[in-house]
């Protein structure tokens, strides 16, 4: 779980992003970049029932790359929101290839 500065809950913000955000997108996983003028850079993660239909597949591919993410929040810029778009093919994946794939998109969107 992100710490409660990180997180991005509002829907108008989740909105927005989706609206006017930067698309970076790679095989796993796609994100939605946005900058937000806070202190902070929050983040959302979207698994989609297109993904799996069971809810276990989807809550665990949703913590991994939670947890990825919260590994490197002290070297990720601050000022922007993002939202992670988990894609089909994450399934079956390790960890380390979820980490991987999050921060090569992160590095392509130049916010680490």
């Amino acid at each position: 779980m992100f710490p409660c500065p990180n997180r991005l809950r509002l829907d108008k913000d989740i909105k927005a992003l989706f609206a006017k955000g930067r698309g970076v997108f790679d095989v796993c996983a796609g994100l939605k970049v946005r900058p937000n003028g806070l202190a902070v850079t929050r983040f959302a993660v979207v698994v989609g029932t297109k993904v799996s239909k069971r809810a276990v597949v989807r809550n665990r591919l949703r913590r991994q790359i939670r947890e990825a993410i919260r590994l490197r929040l002290g070297t990720i810029k601050p000022g922007f929101d993002v939202m992670v778009l988990v894609r089909k093919e994450a399934i079956g994946k390790t960890f380390q290839d979820l980490e991987r794939h999050v921060t090569d998109g992160l590095k392509k969107a130049k916010i680490l």
